[in-house]
């Protein structure tokens, strides 16, 4: 059984990297912000909390983080082990995770601030079927609207500028000590996110001495 920490600023790609791995060595792969964008997305009353959060350009407190993620791996549906993004945050979350499970390895993604902006910044979201776009890499075949389903795309609430400049000054000041309570496990791999989506994944794999990346 596997079970990763992948870390990393917004924009780093954390959920492409995790989807691979998840994929290919059959891990469940949590995802906190689409938990909590699905919450959102229903009409939750989780969702209202976290919507009038990230309207602020504020992080979800800890005592609700800490639940959400302890729901969800109690659901035991990761036989093979899991790989998550979006936890923990910062130093009391890490302490709690740490409490709880015993983790084989911490990626973490390294990404310029400058190619944080670049990258999130040019993101779109569907309100309709809620695919991801790109505006660098991953453009839609029409200007604007979804190839899934029409619907015109919109910014997420949380990627205007400066809602992204609160969360890198907080991901900066709160995040960065997590990976020194992990340090100390000796459980840290920190890889170069700049290249191709395709190139840190194997990056990882070999880092992690796991079976290359076929694509």
């Amino acid at each position: 059984m596997r079970k990763y920490v992948i870390m990393g600023v917004q924009g780093s790609g954390k959920g492409t990297q995790s989807e691979l791995l998840a994929r290919d060595l059959d891990l469940v792969h949590i995802s906190v912000g689409d938990i909590f964008r699905w919450h959102v997305q229903k009409h939750t009353k989780l969702g209202a909390q976290v919507r009038r959060t990230m309207n602020a350009g504020d992080l979800v407190g800890d005592d609700l983080v800490e639940s959400v993620v302890r729901d969800r791996l109690d659901q035991h549906d990761w036989n093979f082990g899991f790989i998550i993004d979006g936890f923990p945050r910062n130093g009391r979350q890490a302490e709690f995770f740490m409490e709880s499970y015993d983790i084989d390895a911490v990626i973490h993604l390294e990404l310029p601030d400058a190619e944080v902006r670049r990258r999130v910044l040019s993101r779109r979201l569907c309100p309709g079927c809620g695919m991801d776009y790109n505006l660098i890499a991953d453009r839609p075949e029409q200007e604007g609207r979804c190839d899934i389903c029409g619907t015109e795309l919109i910014v997420r609430e949380d990627d205007t500028p400066e809602a992204l400049a609160a969360r890198l000054k907080d991901y900066h000041e709160k995040t960065k000590p997590v990976l020194d309570i992990f340090r100390r496990k000796e459980v840290v791999h920190d890889i170069d996110a700049r290249p191709a989506p395709e190139d840190v994944q194997q990056a990882i794999r070999k880092t992690l001495d796991l079976p290359a990346y076929k694509g």
